[in-house]
């Protein structure tokens, strides 16, 4: 099972595939993953990547697609993988379209998960990170046993400048603009499924894999 997860920052998309890797037994790819494994081991493409990293720009498609290109083509890829968040545009899609056909693979499913705008901003700009620890909280659905101090080690819990309403409602903005094109390139090849991402984890995940095609 090859398939790829499309949606806004905040729907719920890397929870979602996290847990239909283990229930697929196929592996998880996500690029930030990627590109943070690239960087602590020194390979040639994650010193590339933190030369953009470092300068706080967007590492450059060609670099990100290599990435992709070189997981996929790993042992740990052969029985299939899940893409959480890429491709991001069409020439990531044609790119990736190109990568598949090296392999002779096909593209099963992509799983478009739709929320509505104001509970994506709610999932984000609720969000509270600890200042210590790698803990993360939510006012509303994960909230800590004293507000705004960490369970795991005491320390303040902090909001994030990425998780701040204004610039989540930024970062809906830019994904709307590129991502748009790709929904309608996915149509068109009749492999785009819309998944409501309303609810609980569980509910969400019973309804993803409902949509995949059966072996």
């Amino acid at each position: 099972m090859r398939l790829v997860f499309l949606g806004a920052p905040g729907v719920g998309k890397g929870t979602q595939a996290e847990m239909a890797s283990a229930k697929l037994a196929i592996s998880k790819i996500s690029t930030g993953d990627l590109l943070r494994d690239g960087v602590a081991k020194k390979t040639s493409l994650g010193l590339e990547a933190k030369q953009y990293m470092d300068q706080g720009t967007l590492v450059p498609d060609d670099v990100v697609i290599r990435l992709v290109e070189e997981k996929i083509g790993s042992a740990e890829c052969e029985k299939g993988f899940i893409l959480d968040g890429f491709p991001r545009t069409v020439l990531q899609a044609d790119s990736l379209l190109g990568i598949l056909q090296k392999h002779r693979w096909d593209l099963d499913r992509v799983m478009y998960f739709v929320l509505p705008r104001d509970e994506v901003i709610r999932r984000l700009s609720g969000r509270r990170s600890c200042s210590k620890c790698p803990a993360v909280y939510h006012v509303d659905y994960v909230p800590p046993r004293r507000d705004g101090v960490c369970d795991e080690c005491g320390a303040v819990l902090v909001q994030r400048s990425d998780d701040k309403k204004e610039t989540v409602e930024s970062r809906l903005r830019v994904y709307e603009e590129q991502t748009s094109p790709l929904i309608a390139y996915y149509k068109e090849k009749r492999l785009l499924a819309e998944l409501d991402g309303t609810g609980r984890v569980e509910e969400v995940q019973e309804r993803l894999l409902a949509l995949l095609p059966r072996a």
